[in-house]
C-alpha cells in the first residue's frame, strides 16, 4: 500500500529533505500544496503541516547571524579575527544553516565552539573559566564506592539514595487567552525494581493530578487549570524515590551471541526516522568494528567511538529530521544524540539495544540537576545491563572504575522513561514540543501546542534519609 502522501505533488521526504538544506520557501509551497489536496488522509496532512512547524522551531533555534554570532564569540576571544571565524565556520565548527539563502548561525554554536575546537579554546583570554560539568562526569568517591560495594556483597544494585523531588511547569502570562483550560504533562519516574524503587507521591497544585499508568513508558502526571489574565499558569508536582546504583561486572570471555530470542527483536530493529542502517552509519561500523566477533569487545569499541564525539549544547530534537544520522556527522552531539547513535550501531551489529532518560541530580551540597539521557544493551548471559556513552570512559587505570558506564550507573538520575517518542497518557491534542524524549513537561490548550518559548520548567531535588521511604 503506498504511503497516505504519494498523492500530493511533493512527497513528505523530498519536504522534509528541502528543509534540512533551508530551502524553506521551496517546502512552505509544497507543503501548501499537499494541505490543498482533498484526498490527502487525516495523519498525512498532521505530517505536512509540522514540517511547517518544524521551520518555524529551526527559526527558533538559528536565531544569529554572521555579525550576532561574532559578538558572542568575543566575548571569550575579544580579538577574535574574521578570517579565524570564517575558517572555523568553514570547518563546520560554528553550527550554521543557509536558509533561503541567508546564513543563520545556532544560538548555541559560539559556546559549543569551545567544546568542539581544541584551538578556539587556547585562544580564550584566560580569564575565561571552563566550563562546568555535571558532579559524575568525573572519576569521584561515589564511584569507588559503588565498586566497593558491589565488590563486598556482590549485589548489582547498590549504595541507594532517597531523594523528594518538586518539579513545576509555568506557562507565561497571557500565552493562552483567559478562561481556557490549560493542559500540562509534567514527568514522573517509572517503577524499575533494582534501579528506582518505592516512588511516594506527596502533592500536586492544582490537586487532582492524573499519574499514568506504571507500564507507560515515556510517564508523566498530567494536570488542568484555567488561565487567568496576566497571571502565569503555574502547575507543580512533589514525590519521592529511593534511586539505585547499579554495577554489573562483566567478563568478556563469558559473554555469547545474541539469543534468538523474540522479545529481543523489537531491539534489534531499524526504527526510522531517528534509527535507519543508512550508508553512511554501515561505513562507520565497519571501520571501527573491523573484524571483531566477542559481542562485549563489538559494544566496548563503538561505545569509544561515539564516546570520542564531542558533547556539545544540542538543537531542539523534534527539528531535526533523523537523530542518530546528524550526530554522526554534525561533528559534536549531545546525551540523547550520541545515545540513538550507539543504539543504532549496536543493533546494525546484532545487539539489541534500548532508550532510558529522565533528570541527573546532586547532593544538596551541590546543587546540580540537569536533563540527561543514557540507554542500557543486552549482553548474554548478563541480560540488560546498562550504558551511559555521555559520561563515558572514567579516568582510571582500573578498568572497573574506568568501564564503569558500560554496565554500571550512578545513584544520581531519575528515569521519566524507558523508551522515546511514546505517546503520553492521556494523549496531546496537538503535535508535542519535545517528539523523541520527555524530560521537561509538555503544555497545551485547545488552540494548539504550547512551545518552549511559551512556558518554563524547574526540577529541584532534596536527598533524605534513607529512612524516610514507607
Amino acid at each position: 500500500m503506498p504511503p497516505l502522501w504519494a498523492a500530493a505533488a511533493v512527497p513528505l521526504p523530498q519536504v522534509i529533505a528541502q528543509i534540512d538544506r533551508g530551502a524553506f520557501a521551496e517546502a512552505d509551497t509544497a507543503i501548501a500544496a499537499a494541505l490543498q489536496d482533498a484526498t490527502l488522509g487525516t495523519a498525512a496532512r498532521e505530517d505536512y503541516a509540522f514540517q511547517r512547524e518544524r521551520m518555524a522551531r529551526i527559526r527558533l533555534d538559528f536565531t544569529l547571524d554572521a555579525e550576532a554570532a561574532k559578538t558572542q564569540v568575543r566575548r571569550q576571544i575579544p580579538d577574535l579575527r574574521d578570517d579565524e571565524f570564517a575558517r572555523w565556520d568553514a570547518a563546520g565548527l560554528i553550527e550554521h544553516l543557509d536558509i533561503d539563502g541567508q546564513r543563520r548561525y545556532f544560538k548555541r554554536a559560539p559556546s559549543n565552539l569551545f567544546r568542539v575546537s581544541a584551538e578556539a579554546r587556547a585562544r580564550r583570554a584566560p580569564s575565561v573559566p571552563d566550563p562546568v560539568d555535571g558532579p559524575y562526569e568525573h572519576l569521584g568517591p561515589h564511584h569507588h564506592e559503588i565498586v566497593a560495594a558491589a565488590r563486598a556483597s556482590g549485589a548489582t544494585s547498590l549504595v541507594p539514595r532517597r531523594v523528594e523531588v518538586t518539579q513545576s511547569l509555568v506557562v507565561k502570562a497571557d500565552a493562552v487567552p483567559a478562561g481556557e483550560t490549560v493542559r500540562a504533562w509534567i514527568p514522573y519516574p517509572r517503577a524499575i525494581p533494582g534501579q528506582q524503587q518505592d516512588i511516594q507521591w506527596i502533592a500536586s497544585t492544582p490537586a487532582g493530578a492524573r499519574i499514568a499508568p506504571e507500564a507507560t513508558l515515556q510517564r508523566t502526571a498530567y494536570l488542568e487549570q484555567t488561565a487567568v489574565a496576566g497571571t502565569p499558569t503555574a502547575f507543580q508536582i512533589r514525590y519521592a524515590v529511593t534511586v539505585y546504583a547499579r554495577h554489573v561486572p562483566i567478563d568478556p570471555a563469558k559473554v555469547l551471541p545474541t539469543p534468538d530470542d523474540p522479545a529481543l527483536q523489537p531491539y534489534l530493529a531499524e526504527r526510522a526516522p531517528h534509527m535507519v542502517f543508512t550508508s553512511a552509519l554501515r561505513a562507520f561500523s565497519q571501520r571501527v568494528v573491523g573484524a571483531e566477533t566477542n559481542p562485549y569487545r563489538i559494544v566496548q569499541r563503538l561505545f569509544d567511538a561515539v564516546d570520542r564525539i564531542p558533547w556539545a549544547g544540542a538543537r531542539e530534537y523534534s527539528t531535526i529530521s533523523n537523530i542518530s544520522d546528524y550526530a554522526l556527522h554534525a561533528g559534536h552531539a549531545d546525551c540523547g544524540q550520541q545515545t540513538l547513535l550507539l543504539m543504532t550501531l549496536l543493533r546494525l551489529n546484532g545487539i539489541p539495544s534500548r532508550w532510558q532518560s529522565g533528570m541527573v541530580y546532586s547532593d544538596d551540597a551541590v546543587g546540580y540537576n540537569n536533563l540527561h539521557d543514557w540507554g542500557a544493551v543486552y549482553l548474554a548471559p548478563y541480560g540488560w545491563v546498562p550504558m551511559d556513552v555521555t559520561t563515558g570512559r572514567l579516568d582510571s587505570p582500573e578498568p572497573a572504575l574506568r568501564d564503569f558506564y558500560l554496565g554500571g550507573l550512578d545513584a544520581y538520575r531519575i528515569a521519566f522513561n524507558d523508551d522515546y517518542a511514546q505517546p503520553l497518557v492521556p494523549a496531546k491534542q496537538h503535535a508535542r514540543s519535545e517528539t523523541v524524549d520527555s524530560q521537561r513537561g509538555e503544555a497545551e490548550w485547545s488552540g494548539g501546542n504550547l512551545y518552549f518559548d511559551q512556558w518554563n520548567y524547574d526540577f529541584q531535588s532534596h536527598v533524605v534519609p534513607l529512612e524516610a521511604a514507607r
